[in-house]
């Protein structure tokens, strides 16, 4: 059983930051993309920012340059700067993990549940 955990979420002020995580824990071998998505009220779920094993990164066209994703392979973690946020960055932010939890290459599509953001003053 693979879980993934989010934290960091919550109400910060326009033009403020944030850092939110993902831990990844249970049967992992290998740790494929993470990434993190988010879905702001009312409407669809969108690709904030990826990042692959070897470290490639692919962001969102909204979040470039404000936003930096990293990752830290050996605690199966990911990681979101979120800097000079703005209102449209409210959303409930959730992170997606491809893992791999047996040495055949057994691999599944993990997501954690959300944090909530929320940019107001």
């Amino acid at each position: 059983q693979v879980q993934l955990v989010e934290s960091g979420g919550g109400l910060v002020q326009p033009g403020g930051s944030l850092r939110l995580s993902c831990a990844a824990s249970g049967s992992i071998f290998r740790t494929n993309r993470m990434a993190w998505y988010r879905q702001p009220p009312g409407k669809e779920r969108e690709l904030v920012a990826s990042i692959t094993s070897e470290g490639s990164i692919l962001y969102g066209d909204s979040v470039k340059e404000r936003f930096t994703i990293s990752r830290d392979n050996a605690k199966n973690t990911e990681y979101l700067q979120m800097n000079s946020l703005k209102s449209e960055d409210t959303a409930v932010y959730y992170c997606y993990a491809e893992i791999v939890i047996d040495s055949w290459g057994a691999a599944g599509h993990y997501w954690g549940k959300g944090t909530l953001v929320t940019v107001s003053s």
